[in-house]
């Protein structure tokens, strides 16, 4: 008997139907070892000998792989084709090693897609393990660990607030970071554009002025209105001819398919998906066979598929649409590794699969990888310039005509920034000598623009630009920048939180070479150099330990108060920038003699007076005058005052405080809202059914409802002003029933269907405490930030599995804890 392994439920049962008899496949479910997370899990002392542990999670199964391979001659580990792939494979060898059930025959096969002929050609073709790769997965592994187990203590104890630093995340986190302090410095500049309107044969467009006087202009030649009005003017009075027309053609090439970044970036921005949301939905299309492995470097298919995508270009359009020889791409990124092929579909003649996000991620990597064998689109670009007949103004029009569309009448690439494309205007036909008729004439006052905030898309491109960590990674890495709250998402974009700002400063002026872009990724090439065998894991660490190690140890010795010292004297410049009047940016508002600086106190860093505690002024984290009153005390009216403090902006009346909920900008909190701030709890009305009050307010934890000892959230503040009795009861119940009332039965959030091994149907469940899944009998709550319609039938087996392997919990008997038994009395 052959034991096969692969990593999930779903590759196993369609695998096992192509293997036949002979064969038992197992999934291990990801990995089954890890280092624990503690200190000596690596020993730099000892070559860095690494301690590894066997998930408690996956106990059960490898178990069931433990029995099976009691049984077995052969060992056929087809794990997933990646580092990663041939991590768990070796861990699993290792393991059975350990406990003397390792089969005399040990092979590893990998396979680029869950296809028949892919795994048969596989199991045809095995190989030893890659001891490369192994090295490799074990450098980066370790390098994880003795960043994160060394910077993090010392963020404990030196930065309050601050919650882990990781050797990759840190560097991410700087590139928010750094774009955030470009916008703030950002200078705009005033210009104008003068644009002229015309129209010939009936068609209308548009052209620019792009000489006066003699004078070329550029983007920010004009910069006032006066200016402006002059051009203008001449521009009005003008008669205009056209002078020169040039029209040139030219062809745009279709891009390659998709690789793991590209593939992250395309989703993002044409279907609005989460790095982290992309790949999971990716891994079930790939489990279903739909889709080759999702995490690859690699921009090229293999030669089938290339013939395969050839012969439905020309049954989907005509033979014009297929280029004369198959298109051959190779990779622009840095540090990439293209062993294995493009992201593209198994099957190209099936152009949809199903509904929902996993139909839509399909039908994006199957537009791209067709259209990559597309032929090219040929356009042409015209270019007319036009002249007023006393030489004073030129104005130029451009615009450009599709001749053949080629792969554009399938796909065409997302961009990460809106621009404006001259370009694409069409443009009726004109000869020099011709005269337009101009029908208006426009001045528009523009400003420019700061660089924009990175989005999950531009982000996952620059990482990656960079040559800072694989792509394989970058879901998880910004998964984690947010569930540690160092960045917030706002309309798409990543915008730095104070945290994240204090532990970046941090880093930099303590830790400068390991968060620098260029050491980070020479680093990375490093861990590449390892997998191709041409230098030694051991080496690596080694190099890294040996600077890293005294560089923490000496900033580990300086005190809480040398540590804020230097960040106050590192983050001056930003956090007391120069008002431009002479006077002290460090001067206290409130005292006006006392001097400002950066404090670290139990709930993170603050602004205080120097005169303290004569003075209480303080400010939160964060640049001056961004809160709203950072400049003092602000009045609002009968009597209330607009203050800053440590944890953000407050209302004061009377020695009564109400803090500011998020959802309400500053700048909107007039006396009208800061009255109802300070009155709340908000009385709605007596209960029907009980007689007593229903209130509503504003908690630590958001806005609320109250009534007899029970609450219930509201959405928003607004909401906390605006429920009525009607509401307040429905919603009242709706909690109660939630946190196991005896109301209606519940309506699942997700059916996932039924669990491979059990058959019992999977769902997902709103609980008091949070999402979970549940099969009926066991209930598994859900990781912290997973989103619970984004759970996957694999990841619920894998819970639930895991769950049942501990077993239930132990129940204290109704008469409480047993009595201990009465010491004996000592003798006299």
């Amino acid at each position: 008997m052959k034991l096969v392994v692969v990593e999930s439920p779903a590759k196993a049962k369609t695998i096992e139907k192509y293997l036949g008899p002979g064969h038992r496949v197992l999934a291990s479910y990801g990995h089954v070892r890890d280092l624990p997370p503690k200190d000596g899990s690596v020993d730099p002392d000892a070559d860095f000998a690494m301690e590894w542990q066997v998930s408690a999670d996956k106990t059960r199964q490898l178990k069931a792989i433990t029995d099976e391979a009691k049984g077995a001659d052969t060992l056929i580990l087809a794990t997933d084709p990646d580092r990663e792939g041939e991590a768990i494979s070796w861990h699993l060898a290792e393991v059975l090693k350990k406990k003397k059930v390792l089969p005399a025959t040990v092979q590893r096969v990998a396979f680029n897609a869950i296809t028949k002929s892919a795994v048969t050609e596989a199991m045809a073709h095995p190989r030893e393990l890659d001891a490369n790769l192994i090295d490799a997965y074990k450098a980066r592994r370790a390098l994880d660990y003795l960043v994160g187990f060394t910077l993090s203590p010392i963020l404990w104890r030196k930065l309050p607030g601050a919650k882990s630093a990781g050797r990759v995340q840190s560097v991410a986190l700087r590139l928010i970071v750094d774009r955030e302090r470009e916008i703030e410095i950002f200078k705009p500049q005033e210009y104008w554009s003068i644009v002229a309107s015309f129209e010939s044969d009936g068609q209308g467009f548009t052209a620019r002025l792009v000489e006066f006087d003699g004078q070329k202009i550029d983007r920010l030649t004009i910069g006032n209105a006066g200016d402006a009005g002059k051009a203008k003017a001449a521009v009005e009075a003008g008669r205009f001819t056209v002078a020169s027309v040039e029209t040139k053609p030219f062809s745009r090439n279709p891009p390659p398919p998709f690789t793991t970044s590209t593939l992250q970036q395309e989703a993002a921005r044409k279907l609005g998906f989460a790095a982290s949301h992309t790949m999971r939905v990716a891994q079930g299309l790939y489990e279903q066979g739909l889709i080759t492995y999702m995490r690859t470097d690699g921009v090229d298919m293999a030669g089938e598929a290339i013939s395969a995508a050839r012969k439905a270009i020309a049954e989907r359009y005509d033979s014009g649409y297929v280029p004369d020889s198959p298109r051959k791409y190779t990779s622009k990124a840095k540090n990439a590794q293209e062993a294995h092929e493009a992201i593209r579909p198994t099957d190209f003649f099936k152009r949809r699969a199903g509904d929902g996000d996993a139909g839509r991620l399909y039908e994006l990597v199957f537009n791209r990888a067709l259209a990559s064998q597309m032929a090219s689109a040929r356009l042409e670009r015209t270019t007319v310039e036009l002249a007023d007949g006393t030489g004073r103004a030129v104005l130029r029009a451009t615009g450009q005509v599709v001749l053949f569309p080629g792969f554009l009448a399938l796909y065409e690439e997302g961009r990460d920034e809106s621009a404006d494309d001259e370009d694409g205007a069409r443009m009726p036909l004109l000869r020099e000598g011709d005269a337009p008729a101009k029908t208006g004439v426009e001045s528009t006052q523009h400003f420019t623009q700061p660089p924009p905030r990175f989005s999950e898309a531009s982000l996952v491109k620059r990482l990656e630009e960079l040559g800072i960590g694989r792509p394989s990674t970058y879901a998880s890495i910004l998964q984690t920048l947010k569930d540690r709250e160092y960045v917030r998402v706002d309309k798409a974009r990543f915008v730095p939180e104070e945290s994240g700002r204090l532990v970046t400063a941090f880093l930099e002026r303590f830790f400068e070479k390991y968060v620098s872009y260029d050491y980070t990724a020479e680093l990375e090439e490093e861990l590449d150099d390892v997998s191709g065998g041409r230098l030694d894991w051991q080496k690596l660490l080694e190099l890294f330990w040996r600077d890293f190690q005294p560089k923490a140890g000496e900033v580990m010795e300086q005190q809480p108060s040398e540590i804020t010292a230097a960040l106050d004297e590192f983050l001056a410049p930003w956090l007391f920038p120069d008002k431009g009047d002479g006077s002290d940016p460090r001067l206290c508002p409130a005292c006006g003699n006392g001097r400002l600086a950066l404090r670290g106190g139990r709930f993170g860093a603050f602004i205080a007076c120097s005169n303290y505690p004569d003075c209480k002024y303080t400010q939160r984290f964060g640049q001056p005058g961004a809160d709203g009153a950072a400049e003092g005390p602000k009045e609002l009216g009968n009597g209330i005052e607009l203050k800053s403090g440590r944890f953000g902006p407050y209302l004061e009346r009377d020695g009564k405080r109400s803090s500011i909920p998020k959802d309400i900008p500053v700048d909107d909190v007039d006396t009208d809202m800061a009255e109802k701030l300070l009155s709340l709890p908000r009385e709605i009305g007596d209960h029907p059914e009980t007689g007593k009050p229903i209130t509503a307010s504003i908690g630590r934890y958001g806005p609320y409802l109250a009534h007899d000892g029970k609450y219930a959230k509201l959405g928003s503040t607004a909401e906390v002003f605006e429920t009525g009795m009607n509401a307040a009861v429905a919603k009242l119940a709706d909690a109660a029933a939630s946190k196991g009332g005896r109301g209606a039965a519940r309506e699942p959030i997700a059916e996932l269907g039924k669990h491979p091994q059990t058959d019992k149907e999977l769902k997902v469940m709103a609980g008091r405490y949070g999402p979970y899944v549940t099969d009926g009998t066991t209930h598994a709550t859900l990781p912290k930030g997973t989103e619970p319609k984004d759970v996957t039938l694999d990841q619920a087996v894998e819970w639930i599995d895991a769950k049942a392997a501990k077993g239930p919990a132990k129940k204290k008997s109704r008469g409480g804890a047993k009595k201990k038994p009465a010491a004996k009395k000592k003798k006299a």
